[in-house]
């Protein structure tokens, strides 16, 4: 996908594209680190867009980590089958994050050991947002690790309400720069 489609989608869909180019390596890297892929039995990841964050997941994961991507955006999705489709135990959902439980069940798991999100939960609808975030807290496994990017501090106070413990980074090697919210559930 070019530069200029993805802009496209973000001017076409404004509320599921957060962003005017795809995230960059940089970004990609900061959202995995705090990862353990030796031990995760299952990572999700909400609006993985064109990919940039799941190749970094596929690279690193152990070969029998189940993989579940969340992806509205029927383009997206089309790209990401064209791009990962043939990956063993990745499953690419043309559904909300708000169901993951529904999908998480279909695997006989109620757990998920990582979530990362490229969401943008500025632009999404409040109650949306309340609704994936609380899905989230409810199927993260204790201890497990929530990772998502904003633009900007704007959603800090709206992202402790359900993630009282969040480490910030900054990456600028990104356009644009971008926050990494790191929660992690409390064991």
């Amino acid at each position: 996908m070019t530069s200029l489609s993805f802009l496209l989608q973000y001017i076409t869909r404004p509320r599921t594209v957060g962003a005017i180019l795809p995230s960059s390596k940089y970004l990609a890297a900061k959202m995995v680190k705090n990862i353990d892929f030796e031990n995760a039995a299952c990572i999700a990841e909400y609006g993985p867009g064109t990919g940039v964050f799941t190749q970094e997941i596929l690279r690193k994961r152990s070969p029998g980590t189940l993989v579940l991507l969340f992806e509205k955006n029927e383009i997206f999705c089309r790209l990401l089958e064209e791009k990962y489709g043939k990956n063993p135990n990745l499953h690419i959902i043309n559904d909300s994050a708000e169901n993951i439980g529904r999908y998480l069940s279909s695997h006989n798991l109620t757990h998920v050991d990582c979530i990362i999100s490229g969401l943008p939960f500025a632009s999404i609808p409040q109650e949306v947002s309340e609704n994936i975030l609380a899905q989230t807290k409810c199927h993260l496994k204790p201890g497990g690790l929530f990772v998502t990017f904003q633009y900007t501090l704007f959603k800090k106070d709206f992202l402790m309400r359900f993630f009282p413990k969040i480490e910030i980074a900054r990456e600028i090697r990104n356009i644009p720069p971008a926050y990494v919210f790191c929660c992690r559930m409390g064991m």
